[in-house]
């Protein structure tokens, strides 16, 4: 999509460089000799009509669409020439996203060509492109696909200028070397080592806070807190929650925080939790952020594995009706922990009296030491550690299933500049946006992307203590219209919910100020996406739709607003300075369209650097498998376009009779029944086929069970993908199991569908524990 965008009167959009000639509801390209249609004899024809061709013109690959079914639509083809073919091939990392810079021709079974631009129709089934608005392009921080291949295309010959120049931004105590990054991404070559801007001396704490007040933010809102209860809120200024970071940071030197000593935090989602964060950087401390939902066993392992000299926990939360009781978690984890061999001497609380008073907790005196009677009478100010772009900033553990949880470990420099850029491209950021992001900072997501990166651009960020569905299901709106948030960020799984209870509890809040929405976490099907786009959104708000790991640091293939159209369910195309690749099982590069196993190859800066303690791990599980690649674990499918489409973790893969077959793709279909309003498919043992599909299927409120439905999820199925993905058992599924921030826990699944029952494991993390018990209970129905 060459050219700019010009609006005429008759409704149609004329691409100038391509001559190609799109209306809302047609999308063909023309020659420039071609005989005009506007020119033709006009026809009477009942809406929706649409207008699509059969057959790509040659110069844009010649793939079949549909079948050709108007007699107008091919009266109008036969008049079309074309140029000859364009080359769209060029070498290395470049091939496919090149190819962007030309019309889009759709993905997979396609049964209309036809686009749609934002604020003008809601997007349908049959829509295949939803293109930014003129207006909204024109504003965008990369407006056209044209300015992304010119920053791209940067940003991967020339990584150490590009990233230098971004980098160069931000306040720098000392600059780093000559040389801006030093890899080695192949085992057979040696030791995995990434390194960037080496040697240069910061704090990401001071960039947070420090140069915003500098550059005049100091009485610009930081924070929004809202509690879990309505009405109960509060709010901090850049400011004052400078001072409340330094009061806390000057608390932990004086028991004894030293650089690279490490912190545990085990906080709800308070004010205080990116206040511990930020506290622990401004020091050099390494803090390691557990989400306030894990158990005591799997909060010991992570105080064994990084030896804390501080624990930061408060007695209690509430989250929706519930109180859970955090301090006796980490009473029972510090004890168990001491058991075996590892002492915390300090376990810093915060009374949070909305959910538990102070004389009703737990307490052990010499250890035990409240917030509220020490931090205040800290001085405001702190001095600041630089520390070298290297240094570790933080230890985030991935919550493995089984074995020891692996503690990702993130530094400073690289990750500062990746974050706060990826933060403001992805979400078009302006500094009038009020940004809210639902995901808990015990997650790399809340890190990045609720710390960190708004942060670092001088943002207006929400934090929410509660449960997105309490005191009723318009509560996440209910947010947005009470602090007009412009930037709503959430996962595919809290969409889905939503869409379970219907529109109404939408459709009754404004929802005005929202102009971009975002999508985090697993692969978000195609009708939960036109759902989260017309509904939320109303048709006008974008959506980032993004792909990254807790690995990656930051957005690895996203949407940028403005820069191109989206095709629903898409990632779309790699962020500057990623080199995505896909490689078949032997490590082959596979060209085009095509489906593998999505590898990064060259560093960028936001990578994790190694597995705490243990650097062999780190390199066997992310580098050998693929060698000279960083391999994700996930599965992924290129369109024609060069569009990525994630599939799911690789283990998430059903090898059914030799058909691999990913459960993304089963729950997609599944979903798309208009009676399904949530799915979970994993692979069983089946003695014929090898693998079998098992789904948990969760119906729209108030549809009853019955044998007819489950057979029409099953065609809808057969339908969409093939006879081979038909589901062999449909497991009726009043709720999921997830945990409190919405991740599905998939191994639960895995159990119950192989009727392991006393292998469940630890389920303490789940948000409604009793959706086992009913799993179980309809397991035979």
């Amino acid at each position: 999509m060459e050219g700019r965008m010009t609006h005429h009167s008759n409704n149609t959009t004329i691409i100038n460089s391509t001559s190609c000639i799109y209306t809302s509801k047609s999308l063909f390209p023309i020659s420039p000799t071609a005989k005009s249609p506007l020119n033709r004899p006009s026809i009477s024809v009942k809406r929706p009509s649409f207008t699509f061709l059969s057959r790509l013109p040659s110069e844009f690959g010649g793939s079949p669409l549909v079948r050709m079914e108007d007699p107008f639509t091919a009266s109008l083809s036969s008049s079309i020439t074309v140029s000859p073919r364009k080359n769209l091939t060029t070498s290395n990392h470049l091939r496919h996203v090149e190819s962007m810079a030309h019309l889009p021709s759709g993905a997979g079974r396609i049964t209309r060509l036809n686009a749609l631009i934002l604020g003008e129709a809601l997007a349908s089934e049959e829509d295949d492109l939803v293109f930014p608005s003129e207006d909204f392009s024109s504003q965008s921080h990369v407006s056209s696909p044209q300015k992304y291949l010119e920053m791209y295309q940067r940003s991967v010959h020339d990584p150490s200028g590009f990233w230098s120049d971004i980098a160069s931004e931000f306040y720098w105590r000392e600059k780093w070397g000559q040389q801006v990054y030093h890899e080695n991404f192949d085992v057979r070559k040696g030791k995995i080592k990434i390194e960037w801007f080496k040697g240069g001396m910061t704090n990401i704490c001071y960039n947070c806070l420090d140069r915003n007040i500098e550059s005049g933010k100091g009485d610009k809102t930081a924070i929004y807190w809202e509690g879990n209860e309505p009405g109960l809120d509060s709010s901090m200024t850049y400011n004052q929650l400078l001072a409340r970071v330094c009061q806390l940071a000057n608390y932990l030197k004086d028991v004894g925080v030293h650089k690279g000593d490490a912190v545990v935090i085990y906080l709800p989602m308070l004010m205080e939790l990116p206040i511990a964060m930020l506290a622990c950087a401004r020091i050099g401390a390494i803090h390691s952020v557990v989400f306030a939902g894990f158990s005591a066993e799997s909060l010991a392992q992570r105080i064994i594995d990084c030896r804390p000299k501080v624990v930061i926990t408060c007695n209690a939360v509430r989250r929706g009706s519930k109180i859970i009781y955090l301090k006796e978690i980490v009473d029972s984890a510090l004890l168990e922990s001491a058991q075996k061999g590892i002492v915390t001497d300090v376990c810093l609380t915060y009374e949070n009296d909305s959910a538990m008073k102070k004389e009703m907790t737990k307490w052990t005196k010499g250890r035990d030491i409240w917030w509220q009677d020490v931090i205040l009478k800290y001085p405001v100010t702190c001095d600041v550690e630089w520390v070298d772009a290297e240094d570790p900033l933080f230890l985030l553990y991935t919550s493995g299933s089984t074995g020891k949880p692996k503690g990702v470990l993130h530094t400073t420099g690289g990750y500062m500049v990746y974050t706060a850029t990826t933060f403001k491209y992805a979400f078009d950021y302006k500094p009038t946006d009020i940004y809210w992001c639902t995901a808990d900072c015990g997650w790399i997501t809340g890190h990045s992307y609720v710390t960190y990166g708004p942060l670092l651009n001088g943002a207006t960020v929400v934090v929410f203590e509660g449960a997105p569905n309490y005191p009723d299901v318009g509560r996440c709106w209910d947010i947005v219209d009470k602090y007009k948030v412009s930037i709503f960020y959430t996962a595919p799984t809290l969409v889905r919910s939503l869409m379970r209870e219907g529109d109404e509890h939408v459709s009754r809040y404004s929802r005005k100020s929202l102009r971009v929405l975002g999508s985090v976490g697993e692969p978000i099907n195609p009708s939960a996406w036109r759902w989260f786009f017309n509904v939320i959104g109303d048709a006008r708000c974008p959506i980032s739709d993004t792909w990254w790991q807790t690995e990656t640091g930051g957005f690895m293939i996203t949407p940028l607003p403005g820069a191109w159209p989206q095709k629903p369910g898409s990632a779309t195309f790699p962020f500057f300075g990623v080199q995505p690749v896909i490689v078949d099982e032997k490590g082959v590069e596979i060209e085009g369209e095509c489906s593998g196993y999505l590898c990064v190859k060259s560093s960028w800066p936001g990578a994790f650097r190694t597995l705490h303690g243990d650097h062999e791990r780190y390199e066997t599980t992310y580098f050998s498998a693929f060698p000279g690649y960083y391999f994700s674990g996930d599965g992924c499918s290129r369109d024609k376009d060069g569009y990525y489409w994630l599939t799911g973790r690789v283990d998430d893969v059903i090898n059914v009779s030799g058909h691999r077959i990913g459960t993304a793709e089963v729950e997609s279909a599944l979903v798309s029944h208009p009676q399904c309003a949530e799915a979970a498919v994993v692979g069983v043992e089946h003695e014929v086929k090898g693998q079998g599909i098992y789904a948990f299927v969760t119906l729209v409120e108030g549809v009853p069970y019955s044998d007819d439905l489950r057979k029409s999820l099953v065609m809808v199925v057969r339908n969409q993908i093939g006879a081979f993905a038909a589901p062999d058992k449909i497991h009726w599924a009043p709720g999921l199991p997830k945990t409190r921030s919405g991740k599905i826990m998939r191994r639960i699944l895995r159990k119950i569908a192989s009727r392991q029952l006393d292998e469940l494991g630890d389920t303490s993390t789940l948000a409604d524990p009793t959706v086992v018990d009913q799993l179980i209970a309809l397991a035979d129905c």
